[in-house]
């Protein structure tokens, strides 16, 4: 009978993205990446070809990819939709593709946003990432982007951030009444140090993660909106991700919404069609990654 990822249980220790150790067990693999889209029989097969390579001290990086390219082979919507959390390191090298994204997430929350604005508070300007506004809420951002999933937002950051917030408590984003700034928010596409997130909880700071807080985290707004990026597709190689990005197509809803933007890829009609069918795949069918 087919277990599950989630019930992958082997007495054996794993490295983390961070450096620490610890045993690989039903709660901390329950937190893994998982497939969305293979039947019982492949998930079965997946299990244990990775049981029989798993060896201790084994990074979850290593279990990742070993995992990654087994559903590869097994069929390509799965894996596809199993590397969300990854796409997120896509919006990079810099974090403005990522602060852009951040703007369209909240965009599909019903608000209008603002990225990379400047904004005058008492003592300083700040440069504000994100800053969304709608009828009854309004808050800006700070969007802390990381390469690698192993580095944190640490306290001072969120120190900082706080910081920001009382000095920028007399300006305003737009020209309505709900427009003060009276919300700030950290975000950021790894996680939070325990410190961090300490702290944020005292002073009323709102923070932001893959998966914090625990309802409602970035994945959780991602899938239940349907914002994927274009980083998660497969058919786009880095050069044509960040040529996609210069010309503001961000989501693989753009490609399918406005495919005449792939002309800017110079590629050939048949990997266009490549392209549009598996942007419009994913937009259909969700990814799902933990």
């Amino acid at each position: 009978m087919c277990r599950g990822w989630y019930y992958f249980l082997v007495s054996i220790t794993v490295t983390k993205a961070d450096g620490s150790t610890e045993y690989l067990s039903l709660e901390n693999s329950r937190g893994s990446p998982r497939p969305a889209a293979p039947t019982p029989p492949e998930l079965s097969t997946i299990i244990a070809a990775i049981e029989k390579r798993l060896y201790d001290g084994i990074t979850t990086q290593a279990i990742y990819r070993l995992a990654f390219e087994l559903l590869r082979h097994t069929e390509q919507k799965a894996a596809t939709r199993y590397s969300l959390r990854r796409a997120l390191f896509g919006l990079g090298p810099t974090g403005f593709p990522f602060e852009r994204y951040l703007g369209r997430v909240f965009e599909a929350e019903g608000y209008t946003t603002k990225t990379g604005i400047l904004v005058p508070g008492h003592c300083a300007e700040h440069e504000i990432d994100v800053a969304a506004y709608k009828t009854e809420h309004s808050f800006v951002a700070e969007a802390k982007f990381h390469a690698r999933p192993g580095i944190k937002t640490d306290l001072q950051v969120a120190m900082y951030s706080y910081a920001r917030l009382l000095d920028l408590r007399d300006a305003t984003i737009c020209t309505d009444d709900i427009c003060g700034i009276k919300e700030f928010w950290l975000i950021t596409n790894t996680k939070f140090t325990s410190a961090a997130e300490k702290y944020a909880n005292c002073v009323g700071l709102t923070i932001l993660s893959w998966d914090y807080p625990r309802k409602n985290n970035l994945h959780d707004r991602i899938q239940r909106l349907g914002v994927y990026p274009i980083t998660v597709l497969s058919s786009l190689s880095p050069s044509q991700v960040a040529t996609l990005l210069q010309h503001d197509c961000i989501l693989c809803s753009d490609i399918v919404e406005k495919p005449h933007m792939l002309r800017y890829l110079h590629t050939t009609p048949s990997k266009v069609e490549a392209i549009i069918a598996e942007a419009t795949g994913i937009g259909a069918g969700g990814v799902v990654n933990r």
